[in-house]
């Protein structure tokens, strides 16, 4: 393979995984991200504080509790359990992190 047609392979690879990242950005309420002051990057920072692990699923809703609006992510911790944790989008103070029911709203 000569030197053009690698760069063309590489390029392409980085193009296609850009639009993979893109893609895997965008989460549930992303459309009332406006209204919070707590940004999804620091959400998930509070959320993987509150209970380390791996965020399996996230989304920005309004729900009762705190101001009304939060980010709530499934964290799948290293003992494999599975909590869903809140964050309030406008303060950033931690509303929930309970084991995830069998039942997930």
């Amino acid at each position: 393979m000569n030197r053009s047609t690698w760069a063309k392979f590489a390029m392409t690879g980085l193009a296609v995984s850009l639009l993979g990242m893109t893609a895997a950005q965008a989460y549930s309420g992303e459309h009332l991200a406006g209204q919070a002051k707590i940004t999804m990057t620091e959400a998930q920072a509070a959320a993987l504080k509150a209970y380390p692990g791996t965020i399996t699923d996230q989304e920005l809703e309004q729900e009762k509790g705190g101001s009304g609006l939060r980010y709530s992510f499934d964290v799948k911790g290293q003992n494999g359990v599975v909590n869903e944790v809140g964050i309030d989008a406008q303060t950033g103070a931690v509303l929930e992190n309970d084991k995830e029911s069998d039942h997930p709203d």
